[in-house]
């Protein structure tokens, strides 16, 4: 009986097994990732330029012929050096007639006090011994004239002498006053070596203009002229790149403007030298936003720049916003809704996916910082997984550890 039995028995145990596998909820094979600590960054990438701190133009004041240029591009000068030396008759010779004038003055100033001064003391000395003879004959006339001695012709003749003497003495008075220290001949004469010395002075100064000298030190970026050419009031003759701090000037997306300050520590690499990364700091941020193409400004400033850096020179920049060295770290893939107010998750919890609110930080390179709502080691199913909350789910495979931090281009927000 039992023999006979025994192939029914296994005939309802593998009905019961069939009807178990189709009756009862069956578990979905998902892609999970873990949760893990670490340490973690979140950056702006932006594109800029190497700015440097003036770009200078040497040009003329002068419409005067080029006879030297002493630079070329590429070529590093000192302040002060001279660049180009310009030629013009005019100038030179204004410059030689001032020299004249201003001779002829201090010869004037020199026969003032060595020549007219002596002469006009001599006069006004010989004025008035005339005038004390004059007042001597006249007196004498009158008494004669009262002794019956002489004619009245004679007394009258005495008279008009000691008026004239009287006239000349004050007219070689005046004459030596005007040649004495402080008289208007000796100041007329200060003024007009004052005015020539100045004539000189502008002349000078004319020619000067045409050796045109580097402000400050500099690198030689263009040479737009060559020797002979006729240079124009204002024409761009060179163009010279001060030296000094150097600068990026970038633009940033104006959705990342809340992680914008000074201060910021950046890095940089130029599109020319993609191996050779360089240090950076912003120093400055735009106080409003373009509104034409959405983005802000940025300047940073290289503490020490590499020799291959260039004016104008693309480079890109990575500015690090936040940093947390021990961070609960996802694969932001694995978060639903991340931009949203409500970011959730699926999470694998005692083989069932569980729908899991959660409160992100820091975003970094393809992760984001958890800190609220999950635990480390925990294990977050994908989205690409055909899975709903609440289901049976078991991991198709090991599940991945994502996060850290990143050393190249950084998450834009």
């Amino acid at each position: 009986m039992i023999r006979r039995r025994w192939p029914l028995l296994v005939l309802l145990l593998l009905a019961a097994g069939a009807a178990a596998w189709f009756l009862l909820p069956r578990s979905r094979a998902v892609d999970g990732v873990l949760v893990v600590r670490g340490p973690l960054a979140q950056t702006v990438v932006a594109t800029g330029r190497v700015a440097t701190p003036a770009r200078i133009e040497i040009s003329s004041q002068l419409a005067a012929r080029i006879e030297r240029i002493l630079v070329r591009e590429g070529d590093r000068v000192g302040a002060g050096q001279l660049l180009v030396q310009l030629r013009s008759e005019e100038a030179e010779a204004s410059l030689a007639a001032a020299r004249a004038a201003l001779a002829e003055a201090q010869g004037r100033l020199v026969q003032l006090a060595s020549v007219q001064r002596p002469l006009a003391d001599q006069a006004l000395a010989q004025a008035q011994a005339n005038l004390k003879l004059a007042e001597q004959e006249a007196q004498r006339s009158r008494d004669l004239l009262a002794r019956g001695y002489i004619a009245q012709a004679r007394v009258d003749d005495a008279e008009r002498a000691l008026a004239n003497a009287r006239a000349a003495l004050l007219a070689a008075r005046a004459q030596a006053e005007a040649t004495a220290d402080g008289g208007i001949e000796g100041r007329l004469a200060a003024h007009r070596l004052e005015q020539a010395r100045a004539n000189v002075a502008s002349a000078q100064a004319r020619l000067e203009l045409l050796a045109l000298r580097a402000p400050a030190d500099a690198v030689v970026l263009t040479r737009q002229a060559e020797p002979g050419d006729t240079a124009q009031i204002g024409r761009s003759l060179l163009t010279l790149a001060q030296n000094g701090e150097t600068r990026i000037f970038a633009t940033v997306d104006e959705k990342n403007l809340r992680y914008l300050r000074t201060g910021l520590a950046a890095s940089a690499v130029a599109d020319a030298f993609p191996g050779e990364r360089f240090e950076a700091s912003v120093y400055y941020v735009a106080p409003a936003v373009d509104a034409s193409r959405g983005t802000v400004e940025v300047r940073l400033v290289v503490p020490k720049p590499p020799a291959f850096l260039r004016p104008d020179m693309t480079v890109s920049v990575e500015m690090v916003v936040g940093r947390r060295e021990d961070a609960l770290i996802l694969a932001s893939e694995a978060v639903r809704a991340a931009d949203t107010d409500a970011p959730r998750v699926l999470v694998l919890r005692d083989g069932r996916a569980v729908s899991q609110p959660v409160t992100l930080g820091l975003r970094g390179v393809g992760t984001v910082e958890v800190t609220g709502g999950l635990k480390a080691d925990e294990v977050v199913i994908l989205p690409t997984s055909a899975v709903d909350p609440g289901e049976r789910a078991r991991l198709r495979g090991k599940p991945a550890a994502r996060g850290g931090m990143q050393p190249v281009p950084g998450f834009t927000n």
